[in-house]
């Protein structure tokens, strides 16, 4: 059985994995940076690639030990080249490329946003595709036709504002802390979703476009009132309860109609989950609920695999296969989505 070393460094997570051919995740290692960015209530560049310097030794070698295999077991090395922090990438991709060259095994560039749509295929332990896909996360809001395993187009995403970043945006209006989707849902918990009237922008607009960027204003204006008219009513415990209650129902209205308008508009019959907003319950519940209604097959990605991880980049496998193998002069796209 061939085994496949990955490694993730594309924004503020490091990670390193071990997948097996057979798409068995043999090791899953994750080095989180959550506390060093959370003063800053966002992901600082700078400091997200030199934490990956620091840390990306220690998580190779405890993926290596995890999985109970020694360097010469390796037989190809995959690692994220695109789209993320320029930075962040070249660490990751410069460990992959030195890897390669001194173990000589092939070396796979991977999509992370394509990855997490991967990762459907590989929790379902079965055949995905095609299917829609929709990767909702702190960068990204974007729906995919997957016509195969490694082949993902674009249908469309957010103008603005990722679903996640507005997660983390409305958390530091209402004093919740960083990263801001837990934190939100959590207080979502105590809040009636009812309670303010919060828009849901684009969703009528009769295309897969998004924008999150009205709903997280509308939040300041629903917190702290607009400038030169009446203030808001007071902040009290329950009234960001029913805030944060109110904008994550707004913003998984939006997200799981503009899914299944693009689920009618392409016939797949099957949409896939991915990225970090993918944990949030409560967008896994309404997601259910309608697919369970259009008798549409749901495959959400387990949480584990939702947030920044190595081993959804078990997709290498596909490409390989395929041979769409990088050579040393492989380079970083930071912006590049396909």
């Amino acid at each position: 059985m061939r085994l496949l070393l990955a490694i993730e460094s594309s924004c503020d997570e490091t990670a390193a994995a071990v997948v097996d051919d057979a798409l068995n995740v043999r090791s899953n290692v994750v080095a989180s940076q959550a506390e060093l960015h959370a003063e800053y209530g966002g992901v600082v560049p700078e400091i997200a690639s030199r934490a990956h310097l620091e840390r990306l030794l220690p998580v190779l070698e405890g993926a290596l030990k995890e999985a109970g295999v020694r360097a010469e077991d390796i037989d190809s090395v995959a690692v994220t080249t695109h789209p993320g922090l320029v930075g962040s990438l070249l660490v990751g991709l410069t460990a992959a490329k030195t890897l390669a060259w001194v173990w000589g095994v092939p070396l796979v560039a991977v999509n992370h946003v394509e990855a997490h749509l991967y990762a459907c295929r590989m929790a379902a332990g079965r055949e995905v595709f095609p299917a829609v896909g929709l990767v909702v996360s702190g960068g990204h809001s974007t729906l995919y036709d997957c016509r195969g395993p490694a082949d993902f187009r674009v249908l469309g995403g957010t103008i603005d504002d990722a679903a996640g970043e507005a997660f983390d945006k409305v958390a530091a209006l209402l004093g919740l802390g960083y990263p801001g989707g837990p934190a939100v849902s959590k207080a979502a918990e105590g809040g009636d979703a009812a309670a303010v009237d919060l828009p849901r922008p684009m969703l009528r607009s009769g295309d897969f476009r998004m924008s999150f960027s009205g709903l997280k204003t509308a939040v300041r204006y629903a917190a702290h009132g607009i400038p030169g008219k009446e203030p808001a009513p007071e902040l009290t415990p329950q009234r960001v309860a029913d805030i944060a209650a109110s904008f994550q129902e707004a913003a998984v209205d939006v997200l799981a109609t503009k899914a299944l308008a693009a689920v009618k508009k392409t016939g797949a019959g099957r949409l896939l989950v991915g990225g970090g907003v993918a944990a949030n319950r409560r967008l896994r519940e309404v997601l259910a609920e309608r697919c369970q209604t259009r008798r549409v097959d749901l495959v959400v990605a387990p949480p584990e695999m939702c947030t920044d991880n190595a081993a959804m980049a078990g997709m290498a496998w596909e490409l390989l296969d395929a041979g769409d193998v990088a050579g040393l002069d492989a380079d970083v796209l930071p912006g590049l989505m396909r």
